[in-house]
């Protein structure tokens, strides 16, 4: 038995036995394997082309298996991996300031207050090393210092400069790394792409993941596409509150389906909501915009200490009537405590009144200390493309006036529970980067999202998906084929549920995104920075009445093939059922850590944790629509490190 089973939920997290550095190294030594003449006779499909999915299709073609690569979009480089800016955690110690492998397990295992599995965060902090490597090789253009060694600096719920960058284009820069790894292996054959495809149903064949369905957003084509395994890297779920930070385009649609299918569903609740965001300027708006953590690096947070200060001109307000909140409030860390702990103080002194802007809801991030002490020039060289489009958006030029921020919805830890493999209670069906339920707990840390990215694509599935392969040699080489009844029922179901969204629409008085704005509204009220019991109980009830709305009084475009309302309303769908489980996930976890906030659980303001009865992973399984989903508990087993009062003071 595996050090984390757990008899009594039927879970298995399969970590290796033996001590916790060695646990990669004696899974990687004891491994089934793959000869290279066998590899060419598996097929592997991956959804999702961002850094988890660019660099897994890339590793998995370069060992020689056969890949295909689905993404929704018209090139494989359009990922909201893209938008990622400050950088990319690894504890390669460039600075001589104390970091190492275990500190960097320390942080991530603490940043996510103890709510993460022990060994694949060790795992996850081992490879990081060889991440910045790897990137290096590819052409990534990390910045560097005068010498010549690549430069870091700091990030939230750190005390060492572990933050590898390429100004603010850091997810920019990777993911074209990864991509061009991808095209390579398009070019020599072992790839092939998929653009403008949505998963709409995941195959199960003798109780295994044997392939999926697709709808081509162009033509509306439903497709059949089999394989020896699937592996699903389609990013989080942030879009269920309508505005987040996340690409419109990103949704949950993948990882829904599979977990109707059988798919546990990891720790839905967390949610995370990032301090360093341009607040909300109107209803218009269906996205907004994030400015990077590195800003914390230099900015200072403040607002001012009298209410009637607030709406004055910021350079006017003194010294001594100004509030760094975060600084007087964590002297250990300042301005760079982690983001849950920010946004939660950002909000706090909003709701006291204290807030700057038209509407109150914002804080002020000052460079004028840095721009004093350093010179503009230098202030410019570090954010200048930052400050660019930060004056694009406002027309305020952030070196005279300090930038006003408001936390905003941006990553979700949530995702579907995967094992030590990264593989989910599905045999067959692999999970990676945000989509799993991942490896940050209730919180994640600043620039560990593309860490796991590219540590789940680069250095994990090749070995994990290989084991797999070889375990069950015998049985997948006898290849399934889309004429399987299986794939006609599967695909029997997607056309069935089109054509009820197309017949409803006819008669429908209100789009999708009307009432998704609406979900968006109940979500972030009731499910969003702090949760009381009775919120999400009401949150259950509003998503039910929204859920009748969708179903009887949805209008959808009946054209089949280019109705974008159509794939909308699809997604729309997939978000009711997640919000649904979100809200029954947060009130079941009657505690407050990380990002999960109870106002019944706090201790002098600060989140008060209850490890006696919530140090697990929440799995949902799905029991059908309308029907009460059953929660399975893996146990968190800390061996190495010992749960404590998550203090940043």
């Amino acid at each position: 038995m595996s050090a984390n089973s757990d008899k009594t939920s039927g879970l298995n997290s399969n970590v290796p036995e033996g001590p916790l550095t060695e646990k990669w190294d004696e899974y990687k030594a004891h491994m089934k394997l793959v000869n290279p003449a066998n590899k060419r006779k598996y097929n592997v499909i991956v959804v999702g082309t961002g850094l988890a999915g660019a660099s897994a299709a890339a590793s998995l073609a370069e060992l020689g298996y056969n890949v295909k690569s689905f993404c929704t979009h018209d090139s494989a480089r359009r990922a909201h991996s893209i938008a990622a800016q400050g950088g990319i955690n690894a504890g390669k110690a460039y600075q001589n300031d104390g970091d190492s492998i275990w500190r960097l397990f320390y942080d991530t295992i603490k940043g996510g207050d103890y709510r993460a599995r022990e060994a694949n965060v060790y795992r996850l902090a081992q490879n990081s090393v060889n991440i910045i490597d790897q990137c290096v090789a590819n052409g990534v253009p990390f910045a560097r210092e005068y010498s010549g060694e690549l430069a870091n600096r700091s990030f939230g719920g750190a005390q060492v400069s572990r933050t590898f960058y390429a100004r603010g284009q850091t997810g920019q820069q990777l993911l074209l790394g990864a991509y061009s790894q991808l095209m390579k292996e398009v070019d020599k054959g072992k790839v092939t792409l998929f653009p403008y495809r949505e998963l709409l149903d995941v195959v199960m064949v003798d109780s295994k993941a044997r392939g999926i369905i697709t709808r081509h957003l162009h033509t509306g084509e439903i497709e059949r596409h089999a394989a020896d395994l699937v592996i699903l890297c389609t990013g989080g779920y942030s879009r269920v509150y309508y505005l987040s930070t996340s690409a419109m385009n990103s949704n949950t649609t993948a990882i829904w389906r599979a977990h109707k299918k059988g798919a546990l569903f990891g720790n839905p609740c967390y949610v995370q909501i990032h301090p360093t965001c341009i607040p909300v300027s109107g209803d218009h708006q269906a996205k907004l915009t994030l400015m990077s953590e590195s800003l914390r690096n230099d900015g200072r947070v403040w607002v001012p200490k009298k209410k009637e200060d607030c709406k004055k001109d910021p350079k006017t307000i003194a010294e001594e009537d100004r509030d760094y909140f975060l600084e007087r409030k964590y002297p250990s860390f300042g301005n760079l405590v982690p983001r849950d702990v920010a946004s939660r103080n950002g909000k706090e002194v909003c709701d006291e009144g204290r807030g700057v802007g038209e509407t109150g809801l914002s804080v002020y991030l000052d460079f004028a200390t840095a721009i004093k002490r350093d010179g503009e020039s230098v202030v410019r060289e570090k954010y200048g493309n930052l400050f660019d489009m930060y004056h694009e958006i406002t027309n305020e030029n952030p070196y005279h006036t300090p930038m006003r921020i408001y936390p905003a919805v941006h990553y979700t830890m949530g995702g579907l529970w995967v094992d030590y493999n990264l593989m989910t209670s599905i045999q067959g069906l692999f999970c990676a980067g945000e989509a799993n339920f991942s490896d940050h707990g209730a919180n994640r840390l600043g620039a560990s999202a593309l860490m796991q990215g590219l540590s789940d694509g680069y250095f994990v599935l090749p070995y994990t998906v290989t084991n797999y392969l070889g375990t069950h040699s015998q049985e997948l080489l006898k290849k399934v084929e889309t004429s399987h009844p299986e794939f006609e029922k599967a695909e029997n179901d997607v056309r069935t549920e089109i054509k009820r969204l197309i017949t409803v629409g006819k008669t429908g008085k209100r789009t999708p995104s009307e009432i998704h704005r609406d979900l968006g509204n109940v979500m972030w009220e009731y499910v969003g920075m702090a949760r009381s019991e009775q919120g999400l109980k009401t949150a259950i009830e509003k998503i039910k009445l929204l859920q009748m709305d969708f179903d009887e009084n949805m209008l959808v475009n009946d054209d089949q093939n280019l109705s974008c309302t159509l794939e909308t309303a699809g997604r729309l769908g997939d978000f009711l059922g997640l919000g649904a489980l979100m809200a029954r996930d947060a009130l079941a976890r009657a505690e407050s850590c990380g990002g999960h906030f109870r106002v019944e659980s706090q201790q002098d303001g600060e989140a008060k944790r209850d490890d006696e009865h919530f140090s697990y992973a929440a799995a949902w399984e799905y029991k059908g629509k309308g029907a009460e989903p059953v929660v399975h508990k893996e146990q968190l087993v800390f061996e190495n490190v010992q749960p404590s009062v998550r203090s940043y003071k």
